[in-house]
């Protein structure tokens, strides 16, 4: 109003040789065409705001970020030596904040990620293994064999027991159902055609390791949960009730029938949203039976504790050990292929299993390459399988080891 009113004092005090018709006609329109477009600019901003929150909303992601801790959950994480000025640390990182924390290689993250030249899908369908429930129907068996499901989702079957560790059956790693990384694959097998089982053994809450749709359908079949420090505050909110949650620091222990579950280190972080990094526990698993050991590592970078595990808890008779999703500029939080050689070594393993890898596409490196460079690595000694998804291997047989993902194997 006062840039109209200064406009119209101003023409009027101006000679009239100088105020032409056609300055006439301009003024009024230069005045009135920028609040036009300021008019038009906001309105553009706030439906655009509008229809994110739409699609955000709509896709679920308030709904994916889970449960906060409070009450006497928040009070037992308090109490943990891994819970520092409110939050998880690794021993010895006090900073460590996730992907990307380290300095190495950070500079060249972004620009390797748009102008790579690495196959990071698959180029032709994988060689998959569906599985039913008549797969399972027999109770489980005495010794010891795994199921890979992609991922870190696996069915262990350990002296007589059936456990799941960290279900992700959604299409996508994500708390959006549109964006996200999504499968190389299908998942071999459907929740509804699971077998019974004695529990779900959960790592940490990253979405590629807890997926909420996977847990409200588990929830359903009345599942029991075991899960580190604070995850409990979002399986509650998705509806699972407290009596079938678990709650784990570094090693506490567990009896479920003759099977001991050992929550032990591991060296990673936590976190679903942008404010609540380190706030819940990450955890690697022990599985030991009276006759069988079994190690499932969740994420976790080369730590000193591995040995620490591997004297107390193992021999392993099989380890299970992400490979994939590694970078050099996130090396400290990520085994990849030739820290998770290390790893089964410091462990006492004596079969090795690789994950983590195969399904998403989490990181720069080509798809296969985790496989080829652990297959490159390993020594004639180290027993490795490569197990299809849906594969079941038994460490009591000869372990599958032909490169399946390779064109024509």
């Amino acid at each position: 109003m006062s840039t109209s009113l200064t406009a119209s004092s101003d023409a009027a005090a101006a000679p009239s040789a100088l105020a032409t018709s056609s300055d006439a006609a301009l003024a009024p329109a230069a005045v009135t065409k920028k609040p036009r477009r300021r008019r038009w600019r906001r309105l553009v901003a706030l439906l655009g705001l509008g229809g994110l929150w739409t699609l955000i909303h709509s896709t679920g992601y308030f709904s994916a970020l889970g449960g906060t801790p409070e009450g006497e959950r928040l009070a037992r994480m308090e109490r943990s030596p891994q819970f520092r000025d409110g939050r998880f640390a690794n021993p010895g990182v006090l900073t460590q904040t996730g992907p990307l924390a380290t300095p190495k290689g950070q500079d060249s993250v972004f620009w390797r990620w748009l102008f790579g030249d690495e196959q990071r899908r698959p180029e032709h369908p994988l060689p998959l293994i569906a599985r039913t429930a008549d797969s399972f129907a027999a109770p489980a068996p005495a010794g010891l064999s795994t199921t890979w499901l992609g991922h870190s989702t696996l069915i262990i079957e350990i002296d007589g027991r059936r456990f799941l560790t960290d279900p992700v059956f959604s299409e996508r790693s994500s708390p959006s159902s549109v964006v996200g990384p999504k499968r190389f694959h299908p998942v071999p097998i459907d929740i509804a055609d699971l077998p019974p089982l004695d529990g779900i053994v959960i790592s940490h809450d990253h979405y590629d390791h807890l997926d909420e749709h996977s847990v409200r359908a588990l929830n359903r079949r009345g599942e029991h949960f075991y899960v580190p420090l604070g995850i409990g505050a979002h399986l509650e909110a998705w509806g699972v009730p407290a009596e079938r949650i678990t709650e784990f620091d570094w090693w506490d222990e567990v009896e479920v029938g003759d099977v001991k579950l050992v929550s032990t280190p591991s060296q990673h972080f936590s976190g679903r949203g942008l404010t609540d990094r380190n706030v819940t526990l990450w955890t690697s698993w022990a599985l030991i039976g009276p006759q069988h050991r079994a190690f499932f590592s969740g994420d976790t970078g080369l730590h000193p504790a591995l040995s620490e595990i591997g004297e107390r808890l193992g021999p392993f008779d099989l380890t299970m050990l992400e490979v994939g999703a590694f970078d050099e500029a996130w090396s400290d939080i990520h085994l990849g292929a030739q820290n998770a050689l290390k790893a089964h070594q410091m462990l006492r393993g004596q079969t090795l299993l690789p994950i983590h890898w195969g399904t998403f596409q989490l990181a720069l490196h080509a798809w296969t390459e985790p496989a080829e460079t652990l297959l490159e690595g390993a020594s004639g000694e180290t027993k490795l399988a490569f197990p299809r998804p849906g594969e079941t291997v038994n460490v009591d047989a000869p372990a599958p080891r032909a490169p399946w993902w390779r064109p024509g194997a």
